[in-house]
């Protein structure tokens, strides 16, 4: 039991005084024991901090590693990325490489329709007008160049034969492959030449520019061979010319005691072959912001009516009818006749038409010589004195004199004979003496915008032949106006500029009328006067259930719709050269109706003066009878017609 004790060590726990701290005094005997055990703790206490040195050592070591795999893994990632989006890239490459080459293909696809169609109209007209250079230059004479335009004619329909190429060539080569073109076939129809101051799309003033265009369409597609000559103004809307080529030589034509040189210019508008004359020495005639309004203006047009001559003698065109127009190119009448009558030209004829009867032709008699005229034997009462003023010279009234055939184009009709509406100042004696050479007709339309078979405003396109696509026009009219979507109800159309008191309450009444008929109402105002529109939305409110509706040509090409989508348009009257609703109304197989019904507004034999009520009736009753009239209404050109009856007598005289 000691010796277990003495191995115990003995500690005296001794206190200082005035301190709670206690020390401890090992006993001596195991101060060695103790000595060594602190020894092997320090040393235990060494290898645990290698230890810890060598493992923190380890670890970073590791985490260098991780560190280093981590960074390798991240670029590997860009590297991939950067991979990812050069494919992308690439592939969008080729998609839109594909989408190009897609829309390359539509584009030439769409060419060779283009091409096909050139082949029917604008290289027929480039020949023609070759030709006219030949003649000009001097490769060829009047009688080999009325040869070749005669087998140019016949040949139209397979006038695609001829080389493209060869037509970039001079007119040498174009020459030497024309005279090895067969010497067959047949074209039928009249060789018309327009002269004339607008044409739609080139310049456009008034009514006389889409007249001639339509007009011009009209009769090509009849078998006509129709040319336009123009002043080339400074304001011409070029782009629309296709082809256009400066003749190299420049022809003369005689004004004011001498010679003066004009530039010759060709090229094909809508399908029409057209020649645009430049003076060069009176050079600023032509070069100003308007083409009507200056004191010269007789000046300007007598230059121009007296180039014109001067252009189709010198290039040997022998045409049925020279077509003239209003009292800018009414000179042309006695030029012909006095002039150029005996320049090749035995067989042409005179056809003039009165678009207005405009009283700014009266000029001194002298003006007369600087076109190349007698002043003395044309002032008399016979010829151009004025019935009026006897000290001037009626350059319209010369015209009508002079002209074989006069045809006035009025809204006024009765079996071909009746006096248009507006005053004729002056003339109504030159008349009345010369009644028999007078056919009246309505204003033409622009075949190349009113034609429902290819109207691009319209969601389906339709023809006499195939008359469904007017009813999807009805449905989409409906649709964008928020009416009803029902092919099977009627829709009545009316679309004016103005409208007085006396029409809104005639309107007002009429579509009281329908209340108990399924009728929607489409009334459109060609501008935006509110006082106007005001006075419409009152009919608008008046009716409940949504049938009636107001609308401005608020996009374009929606009056186009319109006229395709109704049944029926109410005209205010048949009287309106510029809005043309009644005609384009028939075009588009849609009943024309007028307003106040006027006896004296031109009707036409398909539905003569019949009512709304009438109307409205024959749909609800006959409705196979309805649409034979309407396809009968749309194969009609009531314009075209007349003219060709017209130029028909003259051939006759």
């Amino acid at each position: 039991m000691m010796q277990a004790a003495a191995n115990i060590p003995v500690v005296w726990n001794l206190s200082l005084r005035g301190s709670s701290s206690k020390v401890q005094i090992l006993n001596p005997k195991h101060r060695k024991a103790h000595a060594i055990h602190c020894l092997r703790s320090e040393e235990f206490e060494n290898r645990q901090e290698n230890v810890e040195l060598s493992s923190s050592v380890i670890k970073e070591a590791k985490h260098k590693d991780i560190w280093n795999l981590f960074k390798e893994a991240q670029q590997n990632i860009l590297f991939l990325n950067k991979q990812r989006v050069a494919a992308v890239k690439e592939l969008e490459k080729v998609k839109k490489e594909k989408d190009e080459l897609l829309e390359r293909i539509n584009q030439l696809e769409a060419e060779s329709q283009i091409i096909i169609k050139k082949d029917k109209s604008s290289i027929f007209w480039e020949l023609l007008l070759r030709i006219d250079s030949m003649v000009i230059n001097g490769l060829i004479g009047i009688e080999e160049a009325s040869s070749m335009r005669k087998l140019v004619r016949e040949h139209e329909v397979n006038i695609s034969e001829f080389p493209l190429d060869v037509l970039q060539q001079g007119d040498a080569e174009v020459l030497a492959e024309l005279r090895r073109f067969p010497n067959e076939g047949k074209r039928n129809g009249l060789h018309v030449i327009h002269i004339c101051t607008e044409m739609a799309p080139l310049v456009s003033v008034g009514p006389l520019a889409s007249y001639i265009t339509g007009l011009s369409c009209a009769l090509q597609e009849k078998g006509y061979l129709v040319e336009i000559i123009l002043p080339k103004y400074s304001t011409l809307d070029l782009d629309e010319v296709e082809g256009l080529r400066e003749i190299e030589a420049d022809t003369y034509s005689y004004f004011n005691g001498q010679l003066h040189a004009n530039r010759i210019w060709n090229g094909v508008v809508s399908g029409i072959g057209v020649t645009l004359i430049q003076p060069l020495y009176y050079v600023s005639m032509f070069s100003r912001d308007k083409v009507y309004g200056y004191p010269d203006d007789v000046d300007r047009f007598a230059y121009f009516s007296r180039a014109s001559l001067d252009y189709i003698a010198k290039s040997g065109k022998q045409p049925d009818v020279l077509h003239i127009h209003n009292w800018q190119t009414a000179i042309v009448g006695p030029l012909f006749w006095d002039v150029f009558v005996n320049q090749g030209l035995e067989g042409t004829r005179v056809l003039l038409t009165c678009h207005d009867f405009d009283s700014k032709c009266l000029v001194p008699p002298e003006k007369l010589e600087l076109c190349g005229l007698d002043p003395a034997s044309l002032h008399r009462v016979d010829r151009l004195q004025d019935n009026t003023n006897p000290q001037v010279v009626n350059i319209l009234k010369g015209g009508i004199v002079y002209s074989n055939k006069v045809v006035i184009m009025s809204s006024s009709h009765s079996e071909g004979r009746t006096f248009p509406h507006k005053s004729i100042p002056g003339l109504e004696q030159t008349l009345a003496v010369h009644k028999e050479k007078l056919f009246f007709a309505p204003f033409g339309l622009d075949n190349s915008t009113w034609d429902p078979s290819r109207d691009v405003y319209l969601p389906e396109n339709y023809s006499v032949e195939d008359i469904r696509g007017k009813s999807i026009c009805k449905v989409e009219l409906q649709r964008q106006l928020g009416l009803v979507e029902d092919a099977s109800i009627t829709i009545v159309g009316c679309i004016f500029s103005e409208i007085s008191d006396v029409d809104h309450e005639s309107l007002k009444s009429l579509v009281r009328s329908t209340k108990k008929n399924d009728v929607q109402f489409v009334i459109m105002l060609t501008n935006e006067d509110q006082m106007i529109i005001k006075k419409l939305e009152t009919i608008q409110d008046e009716f409940e259930g949504g049938n009636v509706k107001i609308v401005s040509e608020h996009q374009q090409g929606f009056s186009h719709l319109i006229f395709a989508g109704s049944d029926i348009m109410l005209c205010l009257n048949f009287n309106d050269p510029l809005l043309q609703v009644h005609l384009k109304a028939l075009r588009y197989g849609t009943v024309p109706i007028e307003l106040n019904r006027k006896t004296t507004g031109f009707s036409d034999s398909t539905f003569g003066n019949m009512s709304l009520s009438q109307a409205l009736d024959l749909i609800k009753k006959n409705p196979k009878l309805w649409n034979l009239k309407i396809m009968e209404a749309m194969e009609k050109d009531l314009c075209c017609d007349i003219h060709v009856s017209a130029y028909t007598s003259i051939k006759n005289l």
